[in-house]
């Protein structure tokens, strides 16, 4: 499915959906179980925009599967506030093995990351505003963890796969968006536990996100990105 600024979704593609209309703008409620997002193209417009639940975080993990070629730097995962364009950020750095996650705009750089080209993937981030400690794990394999901040995540957030925020919700640029496929995201209010990431890494069971769950996730799509059903190999 391609979804541009005007189109006609059959509900009988994904029975028991809701659509909200927003002006010209067309919030989706879907399950996305089994399906995949398509970003196809280098672009500095096409995104996705994902609803969170709540507006203020005192943890957070985020999990997401990913599928791309890109050699350059480009955002896996991007929530904003008003005060914070890099409030939870997981971001590709130009070096193969690097992986940044950023905390209200306090970088943490992780090395040594297993970072795979035409492979599908899982990437997840968590932090805890009780210890202020970040930790990223890429294929179920754990980093370091390192020190961020104890304040919590709080304001209004716009959440965007596809693009890197520059500023709140925009000043996105072409040469980080994000091309390739993205699976399965989903984020919980609290650090989800090693043997739970496990579990997710191998699509085993897990408690699903309840902050944003793929399984049946609120977002609009601006621009070239396509829903497409997951490739099994």
């Amino acid at each position: 499915l391609e979804f541009t600024n005007t189109f006609h979704l059959m509900s009988s593609t994904f029975p028991g959906d809701v659509m909200l209309t927003r002006g010209t703008a067309l919030l989706l409620r879907l399950n996305m179980t089994g399906k995949m997002l398509v970003f196809p193209q280098e672009t500095n417009t096409a995104h996705v925009r994902l609803t969170p639940s709540r507006q203020n975080l005192g943890a957070v993990t985020v999990c997401m599967r990913y599928f791309s070629d890109l050699t350059r730097p480009f955002t896996f995962f991007g929530l904003a506030t008003p005060s914070y364009n890099n409030d939870f950020h997981i971001f590709k750095m130009p070096a193969r093995d690097e992986i940044n996650v950023d905390v209200r705009n306090i970088v943490l750089n992780f090395k040594g990351q297993d970072y795979q080209l035409n492979r599908w993937q899982s990437v997840c981030g968590t932090w805890d505003a009780a210890s202020g400690l970040v930790q990223l794990w890429v294929d179920g394999k754990p980093s370091s963890m390192k020190f961020s901040t104890e304040s919590n995540i709080s304001g209004p957030m716009i959440i965007v796969l596809g693009q890197d925020q520059d500023s709140y919700g925009g000043s996105f640029d072409s040469g980080r968006s994000f091309v390739g496929m993205i699976s399965d995201v989903h984020m919980w209010d609290y650090v989800l536990p090693p043997h739970h990431i496990n579990n997710y890494r191998r699509k085993f069971t897990f408690p699903p996100g309840n902050v944003l769950n793929w399984n049946l996730i609120e977002f609009q799509i601006v621009g070239k990105v396509l829903i497409q059903e997951e490739q099994h190999l």
